[in-house]
């Protein structure tokens, strides 16, 4: 990279720049946190959180790595800390998983002539069934998933994102391609 490139210079911590790479990246690590967390309140605060853990890790970024890819990996981290911390929040207050959004509401928002009620129903439960399937995957499991699945990463780019070798990202899309195959299985054959 160049020294006048608003990114190299951002890298080397200079603020205004930094906020160009924030709004390179912004809507990518949404993206990523909102397939791993479901939650769009979540996602936003995953996204605030990788970039302000990014801007003061600046320093062990090495500019011959891709800060894409490094940033996908600080904002993986930041899902999985998220992630964790709700699972303990919810085994200490005995809570159950709250759905997303009211199914009334979003039957009353349709527009007429759209989807037969059978379809819309149809539609809430696959849905319900992929969140809960979603949801029964590791932590690790399910970031390499939305990796390979939702952001089309290669196997060494979901490796590198997750800190593991190329065969442990290998195995563990493999496994959560098939523990979403089974859990989905039953409304597939109906």
């Amino acid at each position: 990279m160049e020294a006048n490139d608003p990114a190299a210079q951002g890298l080397a911590g200079d603020q205004e720049s930094f906020r160009v790479l924030v709004e390179r990246h912004s809507r990518d690590i949404f993206r990523l946190a909102f397939r791993m967390t479901g939650n769009e309140h979540d996602a936003e605060d995953i996204v605030q959180e990788t970039f302000l853990r990014a801007y003061r890790a600046l320093h062990t970024f090495e500019a011959r790595a891709n800060f894409g890819t490094w940033l996908h990996r600080v904002a993986i981290n930041c899902a999985l800390d998220h992630l964790r911390r709700v699972k303990r929040r919810e085994k200490e207050l005995y809570l159950e998983r709250v759905p997303l959004e009211d199914e009334r509401d979003s039957l009353s928002s349709l527009p007429s002539g759209g989807p037969t009620p059978e379809r819309l129903l149809f539609s809430v439960e696959l849905k319900k069934k992929i969140e809960g399937a979603m949801a029964e995957l590791t932590d690790r499991e399910r970031a390499a998933f939305v990796l390979r699945h939702f952001d089309g990463c290669s196997i060494d780019e979901i490796g590198k994102a997750l800190g593991m070798r190329g065969n442990a990202a290998k195995n563990a899309v493999f496994r959560a391609v098939q523990k979403l195959r089974e859990a989905l299985q039953p409304m597939v054959n109906s």
